[in-house]
């Protein structure tokens, strides 16, 4: 039975490190970029995890493990009480049925050869979702209605579509094979800010209508904010901070996020004039060669001794019941 805490994904201990060879005749191994560095959280059944950081930060590469686009380098991620990792191909193809992706370029994930209702369509032909021709035309069909699209727009090719409407056909892409959880990466970034809010109520009325979960990545606070029930703070390949919404908010604790909330504008000129900006200065570590322990301590506003001098590696306490921070960060000014 399905109960509103049930975790329908769990990512434990999850690392993606891709190899940095030498350049030469015999390539040698000289290091790795640690993209995604011991991330553990879980995602409740019929929620929206929100998924934030500045570029770089890991949180593509955490959505595309979880995945399995990429061969993760160590950790689980159980989906449906499965781990993902252990799979074989063929196993995980049926398991991509119940996960899937939406892009966050509307004009390079679609096929500039097919038509719209080809690319909605070809999930439902892949997984043999339709009992006939009739029935093919007719899914494909609904799904247009569905994400607020004409029917018989179905014969256009992508170049005839603006871009909110590409992405529309990106989302009924992804509801063609009726999933239970969609990783949304950034779906909204490459729309202008009026669209944006289309597509975002557009989300929300599909999760209500479809029973969905959603991760939702992007690096816009304020859009995050909107849709978002938990929010997890990424830097540097580790999750910083996470917390319910409206507590991340009103009571961070790790000053990545506080510097990251002082950089979302207020519409409210006078308190936009009078609030305190956190400028972070410090340089960036490069994921190859990050520092031992604190990987933030480069460009900590105010870091403590444990931050300076600690080289145990991050790890998350939980100082408030569902909010969870580094555990040396916590005393950073």
């Amino acid at each position: 039975m399905t109960t509103a805490t049930e975790n329908i994904l769990e990512v434990n201990n999850l690392k993606m490190w891709f190899p940095v060879n030498s350049r030469g005749i015999i390539p040698k191994h000289i290091g790795n970029i640690k993209a995604v560095d011991d991330v553990t959280f879980s995602v409740k059944r019929g929620e929206t995890l929100g998924v934030v950081g500045e570029s770089g930060c890991g949180k593509t590469t955490v959505g595309r493990s979880i995945m399995q686009v990429y061969d993760v380098t160590g950790g689980e991620v159980v989906f449906e009480g499965q781990d993902l990792t252990q799979l074989k191909a063929k196993q995980m193809r049926s398991m991509r049925r119940r996960m899937q992706m939406i892009f966050q370029d509307p004009y390079s994930s679609l096929n500039p050869r097919m038509t719209a209702g080809n690319i909605i369509g070809e999930p439902i032909q892949i997984h043999g979702l339709a009992e006939s021709k009739k029935d093919y035309a007719d899914q494909v069909e609904e799904l247009l209605r569905v994400v607020g699209l004409n029917p018989y727009m179905r014969d256009r090719y992508p170049h005839e579509f603006s871009g909110g409407q590409r992405q529309r056909i990106g989302i009924a892409r992804s509801l063609a094979v009726r999933p239970s959880l969609i990783i949304a990466d950034e779906p909204v970034s490459a729309l202008d800010v009026s669209i944006q809010a289309q597509v975002i109520n557009l989300l929300q009325d599909l999760q209500e209508q479809f029973s969905l979960t959603y991760m939702f990545i992007a690096h816009d606070l304020s859009v995050v904010r909107h849709i978002s029930d938990r929010i997890a703070v990424m830097y540097l390949g580790h999750i910083v901070e996470l917390a319910d919404r409206d507590e991340l908010y009103e009571n961070p604790m790790h000053p990545y996020t506080r510097a990251l909330l002082s950089a979302v504008p207020i519409p409210d000129p006078v308190i936009e004039r009078t609030r305190e900006r956190i400028v972070l200065e410090g340089d960036l570590p490069s994921p190859t060669d990050p520092p031992p322990g604190c990987v933030f301590k480069t460009r900590c506003p105010s870091p403590s001794d444990d931050c300076l001098h600690g080289t145990d590696t991050m790890h998350l306490i939980e100082p408030k019941p569902g909010h969870f921070v580094d555990a040396c960060c916590i005393n950073c000014g």
